[in-house]
């Protein structure tokens, strides 16, 4: 069977149009037949010539821990997949990953999977079969259901490649606009305010080429941006000559941790200590302002390091000396995450810091244009938690009838207030995309299990492309642990047939789909490959498609107007936290025990939550390390060892997320607890996006610890009457174990300066 359509239909269909219509040059057919890509897969069980048993194979793959998509390595022995490591083909992980990516094995073989399609009668679910799941959802969605396209919606995480590819089609074919991409960990302010300055939404990030970074929260050793791919270029910033790292945030992150400067800032007020920074530059250095909007500059005249001290709890010593090290250090880079965005006037904070770029000329030299990727349609869709508030909106109207989810869990995520899982009773038919019965899975009508990462194909593009310009392939390591489980591109090929839409009805599985996109491909892109089979198997060898180095791009600047806001007082005395967690991410990894088991950077403390809170804020409420507290918010309250520490600003209390979750399997449920309840529902005045930092709470002291901390590696359960950590001691208990010396010591003692 031939598949004959128009060249430009065929190129969207294969998800290279946009800029890449040029680039794909008129030697390839208008038309390609199926059999062409036809190939037969053997089971790597069965052991091909190359197998020697108790020797590991490498295939070449895609993480899909978190947003990122690092490229992989997986060692598979006698048809089991062992090992992941970083793949160093891959220009954005350079062969480095995370421990999450580390704990892909575990996800895959997590116990508690789900094996079968699941429908729901009665109270409960009762496993069927896929002819009868495909069954069911060609009555709810094919072109004889009746339904309009609008009452359909899509809830996913962060998409790209051509799943993204696929689901677009599969809304158009309905007639829908209602694609939701949610993420509650995300740098979505940020990408606003860089949209609205430079005019892209993801301009790349050039650490390397700074000498001094200062963070506002910007966790970027941790969770924000592309943590792996940013560690690497930590690296080389903190090579010779070793660049300076500022971090100001109410509480210690990753990225704090590894400072040479940590400065404590009372929440919501970084955009104000921002302005300070700028002041001392215009005033004392001689920076320029008089190209910013008047207002901004009327903001930072009036905002002097005195004025600013008082604000923030920062003191003027350190004002003065940030600027002194952004001024006398160039090129510098700014950056304003969680901390700084969590707040009803987080685009204002984030514009203030991006507002320094301007006045230290950073841009278009640690702030470079990652403009130039040339295929539209397979672009990552970034998640935002506009996107949730948005959709809840869509359940309060009653607007959707047909709701789809997969990779996205906001019946654990949201906060109670938002009420979306009595709002989901409300919709006829949900359709969940599951590796695992998670709280959103639960109110599923109808489950369908996907293969792991490990099992599945697909193609991946970074949200931010690194100089080399590069898709990244995402392939079977080993045969599916499960035949009853099937791959997403799979499932949605399916929905596409369901609809009738003929450009798709050629194609008898995704891999088919794949390799067809692949092999339609310019010479151009090819390398030089001999044959079509010679190009698709390097592709699926080195794990990724490079497409050259990006045409240089120039970022025009724009400044934007802003009015920051003195953080708010009264009420309840403290400001909550839900702090990101670099192993659990926002709770999608509290299944596996590795991660469980893994100490938190800070606290060291393991299979369980805890709130974090300066010592004098311990001192006033008679609270130690190890005791239960009460925080109390107006819309609920939680229960949680104190973790008494340094690192926060006494007005804060954090408590990491990613626990406390009611279903998700043995490793998770019932474990800690979920801070994302008791916020209050707050949104940023100009991006929509969810201000999780502006809840404000009381702590009560319940009971004291029985014997402070204990030094054991795990404990399951519940009820469990301490708070378990590794280690002993975060000080050196008065002892010199560790010397540390100034960044300008360290060059001066290595001989690089006089």
């Amino acid at each position: 069977m031939s598949l004959k359509m128009k060249r430009r239909e065929f190129l969207k269909v294969m998800g290279w149009t946009g800029a890449g219509v040029a680039v794909a040059a008129c030697d390839r057919p208008s038309f390609i037949t199926h059999r062409e890509g036809r190939n037969l897969v053997v089971s790597y069980v069965a052991p091909e010539e190359y197998v020697v048993p108790g020797i590991g194979v490498w295939y070449a793959s895609t993480c899909q821990q978190c947003p990122s998509a690092c490229g992989v390595h997986a060692r598979v022995r006698e048809g089991r997949v062992l090992k992941l490591e970083g793949n160093p083909d891959s220009p954005l992980n350079k062969g480095k990953l995370c421990a999450m990516g580390q704990a892909g094995v575990q996800a895959h073989y997590n116990p508690d999977r789900i094996t079968r399609p699941r429908v729901r009668r009665g109270a409960g679910f009762v496993d069927i079969g896929w002819d009868e799941a495909l069954r069911l959802l060609g009555d709810k969605i094919g072109p004889n259901s009746g339904l309009d396209g609008q009452r359909f919606a899509w809830m996913t995480d962060t998409v790209s490649g051509h799943q993204a590819v696929l689901i677009d089609a599969f809304m158009e074919a309905v007639g829908s606009g209602n694609h939701y991409v949610y993420e509650a960990i995300n740098n979505s302010v940020w990408r606003s305010v860089c949209n609205d300055v430079l005019g892209e939404e993801n301009p790349r990030l050039a650490l390397e080429k700074a000498r001094v970074v200062l963070s506002f929260g910007a966790d970027f050793l941790g969770t924000w941006g592309g943590p792996v791919s940013n560690s690497t270029r930590y690296a080389e910033f903190r090579s010779s000559p070793r660049g300076v790292l500022i971090a100001a945030e109410p509480k210690m992150t990753v990225t704090g941790a590894n400072a040479d400067l940590w400065v404590p800032v009372r929440p919501g007020a970084e955009g104000v200590l921002a302005l300070g920074i700028a002041n001392v530059l215009a005033t004392s250095h001689g920076r320029d302002i008089s190209g910013l909007p008047a207002d901004v500059q009327a903001q930072i005249r009036s905002y002097d390091a005195a004025k600013v001290s008082g604000i923030t709890g920062t003191s003027e010593e350190h004002i003065k000396r940030i600027a002194a090290l952004l001024h006398e250090r160039a090129p510098s880079l700014v950056l304003a995450g969680a901390s700084a965005e969590g707040h009803e006037r987080g685009y204002d904070n984030v514009a203030a810091a991006m507002t320094l770029n301007l006045i230290l000329g950073n841009v278009g030299r640690t702030i470079e244009s990652g403009a130039g990727f040339p295929f539209t349609q397979l672009r990552a869709r970034t998640g935002s938690s506009r996107a949730l508030a948005d959709f809840v909106q869509g359940l309060e109207e009653k607007r959707f009838d047909v709701v789809f989810f997969k990779g996205a869990n906001p019946v654990f995520t949201a906060p109670e207030a938002l009420k979306v899982r009595d709002l989901l009773a409300s919709v006829p038919f949900k359709v969940a995309f599951s590796h695992f019965e998670d709280e959103t899975t639960q109110q599923a009508d109808l489950v369908l299990p996907l293969y792991s990462a490990l099992e599945d194909w697909g193609t991946h593009v970074p949200a931010v492309q690194p100089e080399r310009m590069f898709i990244s392939v995402q392939q079977p390591v080993m045969e599916p642990l499960y035949p009853e489980t099937r791959g997403f591109g799979d499932v949605v090929l399916s929905l596409l047939k369901m609809r009738g839409d003929e450009d798709y009805a050629g194609y008898e599985d995704y891999y088919s789909y794949l390799q067809h996109a692949f092999v339609a491909l310019p010479a151009a892109l090819r390398g030089g490959a001999a044959s079509d089979a010679a190009f698709w198997n390097g592709v699926l060898q080195k794990g990724l498609l490079e497409l050259g180095t990006a045409a240089p791009a120039r970022l025009d600047a724009r400044p934007v107007s802003f009015q920051v806001a003195e953080p708010a007082t009264g009420g309840q005395p403290y400001v909550l936290l839900p702090s990101a967690n670099p192993t659990l991410w926002d709770g999608r990894h509290a299944n596996i025990p590795w991660l469980q088991e893994l100490p938190d950077a800070i606290s060291k403390a393991v299979w369980d939550s805890w709130a974090e809170m300066h010592p004098s804020t311990a001192a006033r409420l008679g609270v130690g390390t190890g005791d239960l507290l009460r925080i109390t918010s107006d819309r609920g309250s939680i229960e949680v060892r104190a973790y008494v520490y340094k690192g926060m600003h006494p007005d804060a209390i954090a408590v990491p997320v990613g626990q406390g979750h009611q279903a998700y399997g043995r490793y998770a449920k019932n474990r800690g607890v979920n801070p994302y309840g008791i916020l209050a529902v707050a949104r940023d005045g100009k991006t929509g996006e969810l201000a999780n930092n502006t809840t404000r709470v009381s702590v009560t002291l319940l009971a004291k610890a029985n014997s402070g901390l204990t030094h054991r590696s795990w404990h399951s359960g519940t009820g469990v009457d301490r708070l378990v950590v590794m280690g002993g001691s975060e000080t050196q208990v008065g002892r010199k174990l560790v010397a540390t010396v100034t960044a300008d010591q360290f060059e001066r003692s290595e001989g690089r300066r006089a």
